[in-house]
């Protein structure tokens, strides 16, 4: 951030930059939270996530109100400019971050009577654990304007995409399996797409600093390895498909 002429101005985006601070925190306990209440089955936890999105979501519509206040005053140009447009983006990115937290949390409370498939559970720990490190990682670029290195985290997007897919692969063989499982499935499976979601957020921040600090987009189409939409049910063995039964 540039130092200005009025202290006054420096301290309207200085207030801006440590709000985004602490709401990436506040969104990044909110899914490891929500996480921990899924794998424990605990209630009381997930509850607390839900509780604590109003926060979040007060958070971003005060960094909205402070950004585009200082703009009408200031009327930034440039570098000043897209820091502010860009503080803009990320809060909003970061509200919806703790939305998918808490929509995890809420799996948690329904499904709080179901047996769920520990494999499975364990494999979307994992792919909270990616989703994190990506959220933390691109959390400590914006605070350090190092948009290299938010280039970089952006490409990482692919190996969550890819962790999803075989996870969607997995809950679709187990409801097959047995209809009792259908209930717990589903609901792991919209927790899973929802930290697919997550990491997707944490690359739009990536861009974001990008174009904060170049004043370019990145070009580069964004990598990405779901391949759920075109994946079909599995056919359990020894069954036909009708088409082929009237052959």
């Amino acid at each position: 951030m540039e130092n200005h002429i009025v202290s006054s101005y420096d301290e309207e985006l200085k207030f801006i930059l440590r709000r985004i601070s602490e709401m990436g925190g506040h969104a990044e306990r909110m899914v490891e939270q929500a996480v921990a209440a899924l794998i424990r089955s605990d209630w009381g936890l997930a509850q607390s996530v839900v509780a604590d999105d109003i926060l979040l979501d007060a958070a971003q519509r005060e960094i909205d109100e402070r950004a585009i206040m200082t703009i009408a005053k200031r009327q930034p140009m440039a570098h000043d400019l897209r820091e502010i447009v860009g503080a803009i983006r990320i809060s909003s990115d970061l509200e919806r971050i703790g939305d998918l937290g808490k929509n995890i949390a809420k799996r948690v409370i329904a499904v709080h009577d179901h047996a769920q498939p520990i494999q499975l559970v364990r494999g979307i720990e994992h792919m909270s654990e990616l989703a994190l490190s990506q959220l933390k990682e691109v959390l400590d670029a914006y605070a350090t304007r190092d948009h290299v290195r938010a280039e970089e985290i952006r490409t990482n997007d692919a190996e969550i995409d890819a962790m999803y897919t075989s996870i969607f692969r997995e809950l679709l063989t187990y409801m097959m399996e047995d209809p009792r499982n259908i209930t717990s499935c589903t609901h792991l499976l919209f927790s899973a797409k929802n930290i697919e979601r997550i990491g997707d957020h944490a690359t739009n921040i990536a861009e974001t600093i990008y174009y904060i600090q170049t004043g370019r987009q990145i070009e580069t189409d964004r990598p990405k390895g779901d391949s759920t939409p075109s994946m079909t049910a599995p056919v359990p063995a020894g069954e036909t498909l009708l088409a082929d039964r009237g052959r």
